[in-house]
């Protein structure tokens, strides 16, 4: 059952659901709007010819840290990480749905090609996996809208919250984007 915006605000209150900072304007009828962060990693096609999941993703990609009043440019058929500006996590007894904003799937931008799900007990600056599938370059600005979240319930709290001993868990509480952690399932 997908939390309703009385729902969202009652649980974050309660402690079961962690936005920070959290302003109740961004609080949507069954999710809240979520805030693009300044720092993404870009493939370093100069330095690398492919990908294997195999190995770490070291060397992989670059830091890229835009200031707060200039653009990120995301040229057609490009993919790169950003991050979600708000800290978002849920407790054992939630689960969190990111889904990119209507207006932005419009101009052609995919805010996460598979990774939306925020795990029971992960509390973290989720990353973004931004793909620009129009066929112009998009801008994207330092605290604009770029997603929302919806929340639901589980059928009861979870025994392993993400980040329990041998979960594998990979990306508990980042704070930054992370390149692929792939290998580690090797």
């Amino acid at each position: 059952m997908i939390l309703s915006d009385r729902d969202i605000i009652k649980e974050q209150k309660a402690g079961n659901i962690t936005l920070k900072p959290f302003k109740k304007e961004y609080v949507q009828p069954a999710s809240v709007d979520l805030h693009l962060d300044k720092h993404f990693l870009v493939f370093d096609t100069t330095r690398n010819f492919v990908i294997d999941p195999k190995t770490p993703a070291k060397g992989l990609m670059k830091e890229v840290e835009i200031k707060s009043d200039e653009a990120f440019i995301l040229h057609p058929q490009e993919f790169a990480l950003g991050l979600i500006l708000e800290e978002t996590g849920v407790s054992d007894k939630l689960v969190g749905r990111l889904e990119g904003k209507s207006s932005l799937g419009r101009l052609g931008l995919i805010i996460h090609t598979t990774a939306g799900y925020l795990d029971p007990g992960n509390s973290l600056k989720m990353t973004l996996e931004l793909y620009n599938a129009g066929k112009l370059p998009i801008k994207l600005y330092y605290k604009m809208p770029i997603g929302q979240m919806a929340f639901e319930y589980l059928s009861s709290s979870c025994d392993r919250p993400y980040g329990s001993k041998g979960l594998n868990s990979k990306y508990k509480g980042d704070s930054k984007p992370q390149a692929s952690k792939m290998h580690l399932n090797f």
